[in-house]
């Protein structure tokens, strides 16, 4: 049995409606700048400012604007996970939470989020006392697809071996940071950002539907 479960959050534990395409594109086009929203989805699971960097440097754009496209970025995102009624988390989330937690496993939370829109939705959802740990990209030295976060939670959680640990997620770069951080069990859901044909190329240890399926793969012995 896997020690430690690390779960992504918007569109793997928290239900998002598209609404952090729709910031990051909104955001962008405040400074002049058209995204669609395959752009802004390929950049989707990155720490924010590197996406934001990345678009511009397509554009040859100057990079000293990503702290203002982020600035504004993040105000947007705040004030929809503080307030918005669509906020809610995914599907299976509570229940994958609360079952791995009665099983003994650690449950933790990463994100490409900075640490002010991870706490807001942490609050909002009440999941102050579901989680072991919880890390935001802006709180290690690199977020995805480097490894930090997942060595950050491991050492929250006092967890040594990164082959007991799994971890979820609905985009290639969380499957890119499991495989960089050598853990035991990378799966990707598809329910999220990315279809599965999208995602298969990344080398998912499994594919999977829900967070419901993925407990077959957490608690195998059920």
């Amino acid at each position: 049995m896997y020690q430690l479960v690390v779960f992504d959050m918007a569109g793997t534990t928290v239900h998002d409606r598209d609404f952090v395409h729709q910031a990051l594109i909104s955001a962008m086009k405040v400074y002049g700048f058209e995204v669609d929203r395959s752009e802004a989805n390929a950049v989707m699971g990155y720490p924010k400012p590197l996406a934001i960097r990345q678009m511009l440097e397509r554009r040859c754009a100057d990079v000293a604007l990503v702290e203002p496209i982020h600035q504004r970025f993040l105000e947007e995102m705040t004030r929809f996970y503080a307030t918005d009624p669509a906020v809610k988390p995914a599907d299976y989330a509570e229940e994958a939470l609360l079952r791995l937690r009665a099983a003994g496993v650690r449950v933790a939370l990463n994100t490409g989020f900075s640490r002010n829109i991870a706490e807001t939705i942490i609050r909002r959802l009440g999941w102050e006392e579901r989680l072991d740990a919880w890390v935001a990209s802006d709180m290690v030295e690199q977020g995805r697809p480097y490894p930090h976060m997942i060595r950050y939670l491991m050492e929250k959680t006092g967890v040594k071996d990164p082959a007991s640990v799994a971890k979820v997620g609905d985009t290639p770069v969380d499957i890119e940071e499991g495989r960089n951080a050598g853990v035991g069990l990378v799966l990707a859901v598809t329910n999220g950002a990315y279809e599965a044909e999208e995602l298969s190329p990344y080398g998912p240890h499994h594919l999977v539907a829900d967070l419901r399926e993925a407990l077959t793969y957490l608690l195998p012995n059920e």
